[in-house]
């Protein structure tokens, strides 16, 4: 985790010097272009975050499930319906995307 923060840390600054290197000669960074980079980051950190509270929704469901069998059934639906609910935030930002 420590080296993806550090990582975006030190490659977002980059695209933005390099950009600024080439707007002297005329061949900077587009408002166009800027505004890929700007959907692909939200598209990034929103598959990083549901894939994040996804795998700890299930972790902990299973967990409870392993600590206490007998409360497997009141657990799934609810589990599932988290999970659901943590996709679709996904999702309408890939919409989101799409549409603007």
């Amino acid at each position: 985790m420590k080296n993806l923060v550090l990582g975006f840390a030190l490659v977002l600054p980059l695209i933005f010097v390099v950009s600024a290197a080439n707007a002297a000669d005329g061949a900077g960074l587009s408002d166009q272009s800027v505004k890929y980079i700007g959907y692909f980051f939200a598209m990034a950190i929103a598959a990083f975050g549901g894939t994040a509270a996804q795998s700890a929704a299930a972790s902990s469901a299973l967990e409870g499930m392993a600590r206490n069998p007998s409360a497997a059934d009141k657990l799934f639906v609810p589990m599932i319906l988290a999970l659901a609910l943590m996709e679709s935030l996904v999702i309408f930002t890939l919409i989101t995307v799409f549409l603007v």
